[in-house]
């Protein structure tokens, strides 16, 4: 058995994904130099990684991926195109073809790639993508080791999410058949050891590797103890054989957070059991493998140590009322209009919200929702703010807190009235030339149970009315002052 030195450089590839944000500070936190790639700068950015280089590219515009894979050891190729929807299996191969060829041409020693495990029965898109992007990465010439998990229990993991947000939301399921399939789930620190060590070995050069956790368990076993873990009633679950694939993906963007592209990809393959060889790793890299109840009481303690990569659209547990039973994605609606005017205009009036400036537009509807939080003896009616014209991170706008500010691009309101969820409101400014700024509105809603979840399809369409006709009236209001 021949180890290698720790890589020069990584690569992870792929860094603003669920494994990319968890691996590069991992990565970090072992002394591995480490840049970090993805196609938004600002994404990564607002990660706060120390001392890692951040690099912009996109595997799908091969001119982009010179700059990040140049000088590079070892990469990580984390991508897939679960969230672009039907087209994903094509632009997944694209996308592994072009890397593969940079890396060869810059002289990688060994990329590592993340699949997942495969059943002898196969099927669906997403497990034959998965499948596929590995062979088109080793038609290229540099080395690969491909390590193939299952899911992956951490907070934020698109299965792990499903699985919690349909226990802590419905008391009663009726589920798919797909609930009985067996797996060998593993923790989220036991994936990423494997990833930090695995290049390191000669061995794993050009070979394929499962990697599990201990225990074998289906979807309602570990739904149940996802509820014990918790504290929470066990859901009682009753499968259905009607629901087909298709309406088990309606069915989940219905009542879970969990994006429905992300959930409708991985419901192909969630109906099959799994098995996994995984002796080769437990030989190279010994670690102590956590069960699957051990691996959701490290989840949950992560959020409470604030050590989940996260935003506030992805489950900051302080943004989420510090409980495990919201919703850890959120639900989403919004608005834009165009303001023929600087962002630095649109900027002065949006700071200016609140307190006795109240909300420029529907602001009878404002009030009939702070009367309602008011009998139910919250905030409704604490109206005001620290100065009427100027803004700062941490000031209160009557039940608003601002938790994020970035004149004149970005400003964050966490919501403060009394709600079976969390809710954070961001808007965005976006020069679009000829002195004009796009102004865009969104509500990021983390539902906590069932009343979570009606709480925000009630508002939805007051929602998208009231976002499209708020930003209308700001924009014009910017326009009118630079007139004036």
């Amino acid at each position: 058995m021949t180890v290698a030195e720790a890589p020069a450089q990584a690569l992870v590839f792929g860094a603003s994904g669920y494994i990319g944000s968890n691996l590069v500070p991992y990565l970090a936190r072992a002394g591995v130099p480490v840049r970090a790639a993805a196609r938004s700068y600002e994404v990564l950015a607002a990660r706060g990684w120390r001392d890692v280089e951040l690099v912009q590219a996109d595997a799908l515009q091969p001119a982009t991926l010179r700059a990040a894979v140049a000088g590079v050891d070892t990469a990580y190729y984390l991508v897939h195109s679960m969230a672009a929807g039907s087209a994903f299996t094509r632009l997944d191969l694209e996308a592994a073809a072009n890397f593969a060829a940079a890396a060869a041409e810059a002289g990688v020693r060994r990329i590592v790639y993340l699949g997942g495990l495969l059943p002898e029965e196969a099927s669906g898109a997403h497990l034959a993508s998965r499948r596929e992007t590995g062979e088109e990465l080793r038609r290229g010439t540099v080395p690969v080791t491909e390590l193939r998990a299952g899911i992956i229990i951490g907070a934020g993991s698109a299965a792990f999410e499903v699985m919690r947000d349909l226990t802590l939301n419905l008391p009663v399921m009726l589920t798919p058949r797909w609930v009985r399939a067996k797996s060998p789930p593993i923790a989220l620190d036991n994936l990423l050891e494997y990833l930090l060590q695995v290049p390191r070995f000669e061995e794993t050069s050009g070979a394929i590797l499962d990697a599990a956790g201990p225990d074998v368990l289906s979807y309602t076993d570990m739904m149940r103890l996802v509820a014990d873990v918790a504290g929470k009633p066990r859901p009682r679950i009753i499968p259905v054989p009607l629901l087909t694939p298709q309406l088990s993906s309606y069915w989940l963007g219905l009542t879970t957070a969990v994006p429905v592209d992300i959930a409708r990809a991985l419901i192909g393959g969630l109906r099959h059991d799994f098995h996994a060889d995984d002796n080769t790793l437990r030989r190279l890299i010994p670690q102590r493998l956590l069960g699957v109840r051990a691996a959701i009481e490290a989840a949950f303690a992560a959020e409470r140590r604030h050590a989940v990569a996260a935003r506030w659209t992805e489950g900051v547990f302080a943004h989420r009322g510090y409980r495990h039973d919201t919703a850890f994605y959120a639900k989403r609606a919004g608005g834009s209009a165009l303001a023929a005017a600087p962002p630095a205009a649109v900027w002065a009036q949006l700071i200016r919200l609140g307190g006795h400036n109240r909300y420029y537009y529907m602001n009878w509807l404002w009030t009939l929702r702070e009367l309602v939080d008011w009998l139910a003896g919250g905030a409704g009616f604490s109206r005001g703010r620290r100065d009427p014209d100027d803004l700062r991170l941490g000031d209160v706008i009557d039940y608003w807190t601002v938790i994020g500010i970035d004149p004149p691009r970005h400003l964050t309101l966490y919501f403060g009235l009394k709600a079976p969820g969390a809710g954070v409101l961001e808007f965005e400014l976006k020069p679009e030339g000829d002195g004009r700024t796009r102004l865009s509105v969104n509500a990021y809603w983390h539902p906590r149970g069932v009343w979570g979840l009606l709480y925000w399809y009630s508002l939805v369409p007051a929602h998208l009315f009231l976002f499209r006709g708020w930003t209308r009236v700001i924009a014009r209001r910017a326009e009118t002052a630079g007139a004036a």
